[in-house]
């Protein structure tokens, strides 16, 4: 079975979190949250960490540099 990643920008709250916590009860895949609200990242993750694997990364996406951390 092949895992897929989605990248969610924006995942730390508002729609971004909603469509997280929407694809956490659907399984088979993991997630990758991207935001600048570090905290706000933690604690969706926390919150989703048991449901499916779930990473993040804090940051800006305007910035030149940071689409390549993603």
């Amino acid at each position: 079975m092949h895992i897929k990643t989605i990248i969610i920008t924006g995942g730390a709250s508002g729609i971004g979190r909603a469509v997280a916590t929407r694809l956490a009860g659907t399984g088979g895949h993991r997630l990758l949250l991207a935001d600048r609200n570090e905290a706000g990242l933690a604690a969706v993750a926390a919150e989703l960490g048991d449901s499916l694997p779930v990473a993040t990364v804090a940051g800006d996406l305007s910035a030149p540099d940071f689409p390549a951390e993603v």
